[in-house]
C-alpha cells in the first residue's frame, strides 16, 4: 500500500517493518533456548494479563468508585502505563492518541487541539480533564492548557478516557468526555529510577524518581524532570515554538488497618513555551505579531482521606490547592484554586447502591492588562462553583441487569442552579458480553472569556486614515451550552485472544458558542485616537447534532504479540440563526474535526529482552482548518539488558518529512516534523 506524500524509501521501510510483524512472531521459537537462562521476568504487569483479565480492571472515572471496566455503562477506554511506555509518548497529549474517538492534533511544538466526538480546539472545550481527581480545567477560557499538564510519564498508572458526557458525577464541562490521569500509588514505585535521552526534536530530557517507606503502612516517592524541545517545521522561518520545562513533585500514601487510607501529593513547575500572538491596541501600529516566550509556572498540593466502613460503604474527602501563573505577550493571569469534595457510598437493601456528594471551589483571580485591546473587567474577581450529586445503582436482575439513575446540581458565579440528569442501563447476558444504553443531559458553563472579556481586532484603515476596529464586548447574558446525549454500546470477549468494543452515539446541542456582530459600525472617540468601531459579542446562536460510532478491537494471536485497532466515524450537522451578522460559520466548526480516524498498533515481545512496537494512524481532512488528510507511523524498539537497564529507540511521524495537523493563529500552519530519539532508563 502506498501512502500519499511519503518518500519512496520510507514507504519501503514502513512496509518492511509491517512485513516483519508477520515474520517476527516465529522468531522467539528459534531463540527460546538462548533466552531460557536469562534473568527472571519482572513482576507481573499489565502487559502480561490476558484479555479476560484486562477486561476486569477496575476503573474509577465513571462513578468515582472502583468498578470493572467490562461492567461499565459508559464508553470508557483505559490507556495503561505500559501502553504509554511502549508507544514512546513523551507527554500526556501524545499518549491520548491511543484512545479511540479522541481527536489529537498538534498545533506546534507545545500546543495541541484535543477533542472527543468533535469540537476539538486549542483548549479542549467541553472535555473535563483531571489529574488524580484534581481538575485542571480552567474557567478563564473554559478549557485545558495542555502544555502545563505534566508528570513523570513512568509514574502514570493509567489514563481513563470517557467518550461522551460525564456531567452527573463530575459536574460542569464534562460535556463531550472526561480524561482522568491517574498516577501510581507510591507503594508501587519503590527504589530508584532514572532516565535520560535526546534526539532531533526531543533535544534533551532527563528524569529521576526515588521511592521508599517504613515497610508496613507508609510509602512515599519524589521525582524531578526537565526537557528542552525544538521548534517544529515553519515555512516562514519563524521558529517561535521552542519549549523548556522543569518540574518536581512528591506523593505519600498511608494505609492503616485496611480501613483508612490517606494520600498527600503535590507538584511544582516552571517553563518557557515559545508562542506567536497578535497584540491589538487602540494606538498605532494597532496590530502586531509578537514572537516571545510565555512564562508559565505553578504548584499544587492535594490531600485525600478515605474510610472503608464495610463492603460497598465508605466515605471520602478530598481537598486541594492549585496556583497557576501565566505571563504571555498579550495577557497575564494569576489564579488560585481552593477545592473540597465529599463523597459517600451506601449499600442499601434491595440490591441498591447509593452514591452522593458535595463539592465547592473558590478561585480568586488577578488578570493584568498587557495590551489595551485585551481586557478582563473586573481585573480582580472570584470565580466559584458549588455542586451536589446523587446516584442510585439498582440491580434489577442480579449480575445481569442494572439501572443507574442520577443527577448533578451545580451553581457558579455565571449561572443559577442547573441540573444534569442521567440514566444508564447495563445488560450482561453472559460473563463475556455486555450491552449498555445511556441518556445524559450535560452543560458547559459560561467562562470569564464570555462574560468578562473585551477583545479588540484590527480591520484596516479608511482612505482618510481613520482606523477601523472591531471589538467583542462582554456578554453577561451568555447561557450555558447544553447537550442531550444518547449512547448505545456493546462489548464482547469472543475468546481469550479476541475482544471488541463498539459504541454508537447521537448528540443534540443547543446554545452553542457563536461570534456575532452586535450592531452597526459607529465612530468612537474614546479611547483616542478617534476610530470606527464594529461591535461584536460572543453569543449562543449555534445548534445542531453529531452522530457517529467507534470500534476498538484487540487480538492476541500469540501470547507475546498484541494487535489493537480503532476506527472512529463522526458526522456533524450544525446550524446558526439566520442573522446576517454571524461571523464564524457552522461549516468552519464542522470542518475542524476529522470525519474518519483509524489506528493500528502492534506490540511484539522477543523473549524477555526485546520489544518492537509499531503504530499506524490515519486522520481525514480538516477543511475548516485547511488541513489535508494524512497518514503517519511511529516505531519503537526496546532492548532490556537486564532487570535494571533498558535502551529504547523511538521514531515518530516516519512516513513523511513533515505534515500539517491543525491551524495556529496567527501565521501559516506549523508542520509537524519527522523525529527520532533514544532513551536510556535505569531502575533499581
Amino acid at each position: 500500500m502506498l501512502i500519499p506524500g511519503a518518500p519512496a524509501f520510507l514507504q519501503r521501510l514502513f512496509r518492511g517493518l509491517c512485513r516483519s510483524c508477520l515474520l517476527l512472531p516465529f522468531l522467539p521459537w528459534f531463540g527460546s533456548a538462548a533466552w531460557a537462562d536469562s534473568e527472571q521476568a519482572d513482576p507481573v504487569t499489565l502487559k502480561n494479563l490476558s484479555l479476560q483479565e484486562l477486561s476486569q480492571i477496575e476503573v474509577t472515572t465513571p462513578s468515582k468508585e472502583p468498578v470493572r471496566a467490562f461492567r461499565t455503562p459508559s464508553a470508557i477506554y483505559v490507556i495503561t502505563g505500559d501502553d504509554i511506555r511502549r508507544s514512546g509518548a513523551t507527554c500526556i497529549p501524545e499518549a491520548l492518541r491511543l484512545a479511540p474517538g479522541v481527536e489529537v492534533a498538534r498545533i506546534d511544538a507545545n500546543k495541541w487541539s484535543i477533542g472527543i466526538r468533535g469540537f476539538g480546539s486549542r483548549l479542549t472545550r467541553s472535555v473535563l480533564v483531571l489529574i488524580d481527581g484534581r481538575t485542571v480545567f480552567t474557567p478563564l477560557f473554559d478549557g485545558t492548557y495542555w502544555e502545563v499538564q505534566d508528570t513523570m510519564m513512568e509514574d502514570i498508572d493509567r489514563i481513563e478516557v470517557i467518550r461522551g458526557p460525564g456531567g452527573t458525577i463530575w459536574g460542569p464541562n464534562a460535556v463531550n468526555g472526561v480524561i482522568n490521569i491517574i498516577t501510581k500509588n507510591s507503594k508501587d514505585t519503590p527504589g530508584m529510577l532514572a532516565s535520560a535521552g535526546g534526539g532531533n526534536e526531543e533535544q534533551g530530557f532527563a528524569g529521576f524518581r526515588y521511592g521508599g517507606g517504613n515497610g508496613r503502612d507508609f510509602t512515599y516517592r519524589f521525582y524531578g524532570k526537565g526537557f528542552t524541545r525544538s521548534p517544529e517545521d515553519h515555512s516562514d522561518g519563524q521558529n517561535f515554538d521552542d519549549w523548556r520545562e522543569a518540574q518536581a513533585g512528591f506523593r505519600m500514601d498511608w494505609n492503616e488497618n485496611n480501613r483508612d487510607t490517606f494520600t498527600l501529593q503535590g507538584d511544582i513547575y516552571d517553563e518557557e513555551a515559545g508562542e506567536s500572538v497578535q497584540a491589538t491596541t487602540y494606538t498605532p501600529p494597532y496590530q502586531q505579531t509578537i514572537d516571545s516566550n510565555a512564562l508559565l509556572s505553578g504548584a499544587n498540593i492535594l490531600g485525600r482521606w478515605k474510610r472503608t466502613l464495610s463492603e460497598g460503604n465508605d466515605i471520602q474527602i478530598q481537598a486541594y490547592y492549585d496556583r497557576t501563573n501565566r505571563n504571555e505577550a498579550n495577557f497575564a493571569e494569576i489564579r488560585n484554586t481552593f477545592d473540597i469534595d465529599f463523597l459517600q457510598r451506601l449499600r442499601l437493601p434491595g440490591r441498591q447502591g447509593i452514591s452522593w456528594g458535595l463539592g465547592a471551589r473558590v478561585q480568586p483571580v488577578d488578570d493584568f492588562e498587557v495590551v489595551s485591546g485585551l481586557q478582563f473587567v473586573p481585573y480582580k474577581r472570584t470565580d466559584y462553583l458549588a455542586t451536589a450529586f446523587i446516584q442510585d445503582e439498582i440491580s434489577l436482575v442480579e449480575n445481569r441487569l442494572s439501572l443507574t439513575l442520577g443527577t448533578k446540581l451545580l451553581r457558579t458565579n455565571f449561572t443559577g442552579v442547573s441540573p444534569q440528569p442521567s440514566a444508564r442501563l447495563l445488560w450482561t447476558p453472559t460473563d463475556k458480553q455486555s450491552v449498555w444504553l445511556a441518556y445524559t443531559h450535560a452543560l458547559r458553563t459560561p467562562s470569564d472569556s464570555e462574560e468578562n472579556f473585551s477583545l479588540l481586532g484590527y480591520i484596516g484603515t479608511t482612505p482618510n486614515g481613520t482606523p477601523y476596529l472591531a471589538r467583542f464586548n462582554p456578554n453577561t447574558g451568555f447561557a450555558p451550552e447544553q447537550l442531550n446525549g444518547y449512547e448505545l454500546g456493546y462489548r464482547y470477549l469472543f475468546a481469550k485472544s479476541l475482544y471488541i468494543d463498539v459504541t454508537g452515539f447521537y448528540n443534540h446541542y443547543h446554545d452553542l458558542f457563536s461570534e456575532d456582530i452586535a450592531g452597526s459600525t459607529f465612530l468612537e472617540t474614546a479611547p483616542q485616537p478617534t476610530h470606527y468601531l464594529l461591535p461584536a459579542q460572543f453569543r449562543n446562536d449555534l445548534y445542531g447534532v453529531t452522530k457517529g460510532a467507534e470500534i476498538a478491537p484487540e487480538w492476541r494471536p500469540l501470547n507475546y504479540w498484541r494487535l489493537r485497532g480503532s476506527y472512529s466515524y463522526l458526522h456533524m450537522n450544525l446550524g446558526n440563526s439566520p442573522d446576517p451578522g454571524y461571523l464564524a460559520t457552522a461549516s468552519t466548526l464542522e470542518g475542524s474535526s476529522p470525519r474518519h480516524e483509524a489506528t493500528v498498533q502492534s506490540a511484539l515481545d522477543f523473549g524477555k529482552r526485546f520489544e518492537l512496537d509499531l503504530i499506524f494512524r490515519y486522520v481525514s481532512a480538516l477543511p475548516g482548518q485547511q488541513v489535508r488528510a494524512y497518514s503517519t507511523g511511529d516505531a519503537r524498539f526496546g532492548w532490556r539488558f537486564n532487570r535494571e537497564l533498558e535502551l529504547s529507540f523511538v521514531g515518530r511521524n516516519l512516513l513523511q518529512p513533515s505534515h500539517d495537523e491543525y491551524a495556529g493563529d496567527p501565521g501559516p500552519l506549523v508542520a509537524i516534523k519527522r523525529s527520532a530519539y533514544v532513551k536510556l532508563t535505569w531502575s533499581r
